[in-house]
């Protein structure tokens, strides 16, 4: 089974109202030292067997792009865990 993680981020000219809300609380929890906070969202997704590494990843791009991120507030980026520890 293949397993891909998309990320997805608001683009930094964005405001990002949870992350700010984040940052403001921070000094109540005794950190001070955080400059930025940003949220986002990770999605894993898992594929049969069947399916080849470049499929996996080109029906990744098309899910992230087309459902998952809206691109014109957003970046995404697909990766697949473990491959980068070869």
């Amino acid at each position: 089974m293949a397993r891909v993680v998309v990320d997805v981020m608001l683009k930094s000219e964005i405001l990002d109202p949870q992350g700010e809300a984040v940052l403001g609380a921070l000094p109540r929890l005794g950190v001070n030292n955080v400059k930025s906070v940003r949220i986002g969202k990770r999605v894993e997704i898992e594929f049969d067997d069947a399916e080849t590494a470049a499929a996996v990843e080109e029906q990744s791009q098309i899910i992230a792009d087309r459902l998952l991120a809206n691109p014109v507030i957003e970046n995404f980026t697909v990766s697949v865990p473990g491959e980068d520890a070869a």
